[in-house]
């Protein structure tokens, strides 16, 4: 999605998600108006329905303001996953110099344990950083 018809989409959006909540606020007050009573029944009628209309206006802002929220949902999404893929990676550059000055020792020498370590280490990180970016690219 181009990122003019991104701004089209959410501008369209709001506004139809307005319209909807001023009629409905309207709808509601006509009817709370049109409603015949006592002194005590009609204000109670009446603090009901605005009550009620206050809950639907609630509603459709609520509605209005995920909907223009869910493309920045998705984008901080793969924001999120970039950023723990980069965290992860971290400890792979840390324990890469390690890796390498055991590699001499890695079946039979005085560092066998420190390499085995640092390589199962290192292959999970690198497996989590790589993951991650993989998951960010096909969203």
């Amino acid at each position: 999605m181009k990122p003019h018809s991104i701004g089209r989409t959410l501008g369209i959006g709001l506004r139809i998600a307005g319209r909807i909540a001023r009629q409905r606020v309207a709808a509601n007050a006509q009817a709370a108006a049109n409603v015949p009573a006592s002194p005590a029944a009609s204000t109670a009628a009446q603090s009901r329905a605005a009550g009620q209309a206050a809950r639907q206006a609630t509603r459709g802002v609520v509605r209005g303001i995920g909907g223009f929220l869910r493309p920045f949902r998705r984008v901080g999404g793969i924001l999120w996953l970039e950023v723990t893929g980069v965290f992860f990676f971290l400890p792979v550059v840390v324990f890469a110099p390690t890796l390498w000055r055991t590699r001499a020792s890695y079946l039979h020498g005085p560092d066998h344990r420190t390499f085995l370590i640092t390589a199962g280490i290192t292959v999970v990180f690198l497996y989590l950083s790589v993951s991650s970016f993989w998951r960010a690219r096909r969203r």
